[in-house]
């Protein structure tokens, strides 16, 4: 796909991804610049979709990085298969073959790539997603700044290893921690927040074919509510909203109703609390009250 900014836009709608001019722009920029994009947002706007997308876009590897408190770069980079060499010297030994073993040992046919090398190495280009870097330490951070600018790594045993094919690049962050200076001048930035209703209705009709106008309306009006509520510590996600009206047409409803509503909820709100929240502050007569008056 030739990259400009009208066939993106084309691009994200025809698989379904609704998002805005800025959204846009932004993507076109980052992969105008060969930089990373860094998003930012709670959980559940739509940042790690995004580059989902945009694999499915260019039709190639999506290689995820999943980040997590400890992870260091033996585990984000590479590692040498330590069973395989052991099996080698085994080998050597009984075969009295030891000439230049310390060299065979540390040939690329023992290297483990992890994420980061398996993207800089891949023969054509893929998409990198570095899912939560902010979950990650301040040191693990540093040290991917640093292989996200030069594109290439070092491995003491086979000199440097540059990038055949500089990928497209996505961080996604859910704001847990304040990222780095150094981190954020090496990226695009764009922050995603939940979609308006007007929007929200958007992505459930083009999601859902099959959804009739007044459910796709009140789901999202109805959506909107529940995510107001200061007191539901975990916002539905725009995959939630999707399951949610997904098992409303399963339940053959084609409006918002207050038994519709109580069978449902547990596939929008996830934990006790929130649930006790809802039921408390807004209620399932509430709800249909409110999206049905809404409508009027």
């Amino acid at each position: 796909m030739e990259v400009t900014i009208p066939a993106l836009r084309k691009a994200f709608r025809d698989v379904g991804y609704i998002t805005d001019e800025e959204v846009v722009i932004t993507v076109y920029l980052a992969l105008k610049l060969e930089k990373p994009l860094l998003i930012e947002g709670a959980p559940g706007v739509g940042k790690t979709e995004l580059a989902k997308v945009l694999a499915a876009l260019f039709d190639t590897e999506l290689i995820r990085l999943q980040c997590y408190e400890g992870l260091d770069e033996n585990k984000a980079l590479y590692e040498w298969n330590y069973q395989r060499q052991l099996l080698k010297i085994q080998i050597s030994r009984e075969t009295a073959c030891t000439e230049d073993l310390e060299r065979d040992l540390f040939a690329r046919e023992y290297l483990l790539e992890r994420p980061l090398l398996r993207a800089i190495q891949a023969d054509r280009k893929v998409v990198l997603l570095i899912d939560e870097v902010d979950k990650t330490d301040e040191e693990f951070e540093a040290f991917l700044f640093e292989v996200l600018s030069d594109f290439q790594v070092s491995v003491p045993e086979l000199g440097t290893l540059a990038a055949r094919q500089i990928p497209v690049v996505v961080l996604t962050s859910n704001n847990e921690r304040e990222l780095s200076d150094g981190l954020k001048r090496r990226c695009v930035y764009l922050y995603l927040d939940y979609p308006g209703v007007d929007r929200e209705i958007e992505i459930i009709r083009a999601r859902i074919p099959d959804i009739g106008e007044k459910l796709s309306t009140e789901v999202a009006r109805a959506v909107a509510l529940i995510r107001s509520d200061q007191d539901v510590r975990k916002k539905p996600s725009i995959a939630e909203t999707l399951d949610w009206a997904r098992a409303l047409l399963a339940l053959e409803k084609d409006r918002l109703t207050k038994a519709g509503v109580n069978q449902t909820i547990n596939l929008l709100l996830k934990t006790k609390a929130d649930l006790d929240a809802f039921h408390k502050n807004i209620g399932a007569s509430r709800l249909e009250e409110y999206v049905r008056a809404e409508k009027g």
